[in-house]
């Protein structure tokens, strides 16, 4: 059986629904990572990209990325309505990625970007150590 599609008025108030901070992953990495004892700022707005998780102190940025808003080539797929719209959307989307990943980069920061794919059940407990080694390896090279 084939599922119907939500209606432009359905659609438009899922869409509004969604926010880029506080999400449920997010706070299930962060919640993660403090377990671990590891001490961090959330959506810091006063660093470029407003980074999901951020450690000045040792300059470290994670990145959440959702696999639908920054187009992941595995999981994202873009809406069939209003095509030219979502396109510029999404394509802007992965060209301030690459924007934000090279001004840290320049900026001597580490970063990561982690998919949301990445942070499923059967991949979370992974991602979640590599996470916590990517911060623990930044944290032992800045001291």
């Amino acid at each position: 059986m084939r599922q119907k599609l939500p209606t432009t008025e359905q659609r438009s108030k899922i869409m509004s629904k969604i926010r880029g901070k506080g999400t449920k992953l997010e706070e299930k990495v962060t919640k993660a990572l403090w377990w671990r004892g590891i001490r961090f700022r959330k959506n810091v707005k006063g660093l470029r990209g407003t980074p999901d998780i951020a450690i000045k102190k040792y300059k470290i940025v994670i990145f959440i990325d959702s696999c639908f808003w920054h187009a992941c080539e595995i999981h994202g797929n873009r809406p069939k309505k209003n095509v030219d719209f979502w396109n510029k959307k999404l394509d802007r989307n992965i060209e301030r990625d690459m924007e934000v990943s090279e001004y840290y980069h320049k900026k001597e920061w580490h970063i990561l970007r982690v998919w949301e794919h990445e942070l499923k059940k059967d991949t979370f407990p992974e991602t979640i150590e590599r996470i916590y080694d990517f911060i623990r390896d930044a944290q032992i090279k800045e001291t």
